[in-house]
């Protein structure tokens, strides 16, 4: 049994480790306005505690042949998600009206949180109980230490003290803790969404409507049309083109930074 259960983790972790690259991948390729990265074959890192480039938040279903495709302008891909909050790529839920028992719930998960997270501020607890650095040496506004187990646990179970990943602010000497993130499947529905975090509090959201130039094209491709801040941004306009459609890249994500003083804050997108 306990030979087993190994085997099943092994086989999850290196499922998470490719797809990490795939999507790393999609992204490097999709920045406009910059010649396409080089093709060449990668194979999935090792798992080494505070050096990994796991994406949080993964979509693995879309794990396929291109995910050891390209390599990496990693600082093209972290400023691509950094500035992409809104239009065609980007799918967010709607805010619903507000009630008592939506502000009472979120402020039960935000007293959880804080209190599940208060160890982290250390960031080399976080590193010694499995949390794993999004590459760590690209400058980035907030920085996501990411938990597999936590992330896997999410799919059917809500503990809002064990985030799927740990949001930090690089220092000079460190990491300070900033928040925390949640994830959820793509397939899951607004309610499910609500139930975790409440619409009328946050919004969740979800990258979507990526089209890719074939492989052999990338470097010629025009990316004001192809990638995540191109106008293409549907399967038939996709295939007209000669690319390849993906509905959504990531699965559904929301932010929470429990240190600051209003819900609005708190649930912000991003930290000021």
């Amino acid at each position: 049994m306990y030979a087993r259960s190994s085997a099943i983790r092994l086989l999850i972790r290196s499922g998470m480790v490719v797809g990490a690259v795939f999507a790393v991948t999609i992204l490097l390729a999709a920045m406009p306005g910059h010649n396409s990265p080089s093709v060449a074959t990668m194979s999935a890192p090792p798992l080494q505690a505070g050096a990994s480039q796991e994406m949080p938040g993964m979509n693995h279903a879309q794990i396929g042949q291109d995910a050891i495709a390209e390599k990496a302008n990693e600082k093209a891909a972290v400023n691509d998600m950094a500035h992409m909050h809104s239009g065609v790529h980007m799918q967010m839920t709607e805010m619903r009206p507000q009630t008592a028992a939506d502000v009472q719930r979120a402020n039960q998960i935000v007293a959880q949180l804080r209190q599940g997270i208060e160890k982290y501020k250390d960031y080399h607890v976080a590193l010694n109980d499995g949390f794993r650095i999004f590459l760590p040496d690209i400058p980035q506004p907030e920085y996501h230490f990411t938990s597999f187990p936590n992330g896997f646990s999410e799919f059917g179970h809500f503990d809002p003290s064990q985030p799927t990943s740990l949001l930090y602010r690089k220092t000079a000497d460190g990491y300070e803790l900033l928040g925390a993130m949640y994830t959820m499947p793509k397939r899951a529905t607004q309610e499910q969404l609500n139930q975790r975090v409440p619409l009328s509090v946050a919004m969740w959201h979800l990258h979507t409507n990526l089209c890719m130039p074939q492989k052999d094209q990338r470097e010629t491709a025009d990316w004001t049309k192809f990638g995540l801040q191109g106008s293409i941004s549907t399967q038939d306009a996709c295939e007209a083109a000669g690319g390849n459609f993906h509905p959504s890249v990531f699965g559904w994500m929301v932010h929470v930074y429990p240190y600051e003083n209003s819900l609005d804050k708190i649930f912000a997108m991003h930290h000021d």
